[in-house]
């Protein structure tokens, strides 16, 4: 006998477009009114950043207030000095839905990081393709335009969904790409365990700069720089991220890096981190607009969006 596919609700969309608070919005509503029969809904964060301890006002991870008490899968689970892949997220998140699921409730997966869902809802894995040190320093010496080109060159696809600015990522890329050919470096199965209702989230563009300038400024006015110093100086010696491994991390914490080495004042700071900000949202409608199974919704449309859920999974 066919094995049934878990349901599971996906909201998905660039930064700063409110997904967060429509998923706590939603949960709420499921559990109240018993949509689909689940006794209540938890939400699986699909962010690439923060997974990581420590991470909070930079990424904007949600607070334990703005929960409002839905349970949250997946924030805080690395080490922000460790890489943490899209395959070991996929694993927590597996097993994660089979938890909820278990429980009677439905999985919301909320988040923005598009590699991260398709590798969970489409089952995607990945080949082997062993770590070359030596070829990833010689790849690292060029510059990052020169990184980007490259990977542009061997892996289109690849390159429309990398941050273009993280050399260690993109000579990664390179090596796989250029070890599997022209081929681009993911499998897909026959056929996903999962039915995904995918809901997308957008605003116009002129909306979305508003909301990324006005959020940009409200976490620096709640101590983003101070996260980031207590990040690179902690109280116990050891523990600290280097400049180095904050770069890496991309977006916030690479330019905070860059201020609290003094290569940019706070004007630069927030000019820099507002433009790359809204630069990564234009990337991640890039990659959610290649999936035609998105639904997409001005998030402020709430009962338009619940009328779809009540339509996908009944009353």
């Amino acid at each position: 006998m066919k094995k049934a596919k878990l349901p599971l609700l996906v909201i998905l969309g660039p930064t700063a477009t409110g997904k967060s608070d429509l998923a706590v919005k939603l949960a709420g509503w499921i559990a109240q009114e018993k949509i689909g029969n689940y006794s209540g809904a938890e939400i699986i964060s699909a962010d690439s950043r923060q997974v990581y301890k420590g991470l909070n006002i930079g990424t904007g991870k949600i607070t334990s207030e703005e929960m409002h008490g839905i349970p949250h899968h997946l924030l805080d689970v690395a080490d922000p000095h460790e890489r943490f892949t899209a395959i070991q997220w996929k694993q927590l998140a597996e097993h994660a839905i089979i938890d909820i699921t278990a429980r009677g409730k439905l999985p919301i997966i909320c988040g923005g990081t598009g590699f991260y869902i398709s590798t969970l809802i489409d089952d995607l894995g990945f080949p082997d393709v062993e770590a070359d040190t030596e070829e990833q320093k010689k790849l690292e010496a060029l510059s990052v335009d020169e990184l980007f080109l490259e990977l542009k060159k061997v892996d289109p696809n690849r390159s429309s969904a990398i941050d273009p600015k993280n050399k260690r990522r993109l000579a990664r890329a390179i090596i796989i790409a250029r070890a599997l050919g022209a081929v681009p470096p993911i499998m897909r199965s026959v056929e996903s365990k999962y039915h995904a209702n995918m809901i997308g989230i957008t605003l116009p563009d002129e909306k979305l700069k508003e909301k990324i300038h006005a959020r940009l400024i409200q976490r620096l006015g709640i101590g983003m720089i101070e996260e980031a110093k207590r990040l690179h100086t902690p109280l116990l010696m050891g523990l600290e991220l280097s400049y180095e491994r904050m770069d890496e991390l991309g977006l916030e914490y690479r330019y905070l890096s860059h201020y609290l080495q003094e290569k940019l004042n706070q004007e630069e700071l927030i000019e820099k981190i507002a433009t790359k900000i809204w630069q990564y949202a234009k990337r991640q409608m890039t990659w959610f607009k290649k999936d035609q199974r998105i639904v997409w919704f001005d998030p402020r449309k709430i009962t338009e969006i619940q009328n779809l859920i009540i339509e996908k999974f009944g009353k």
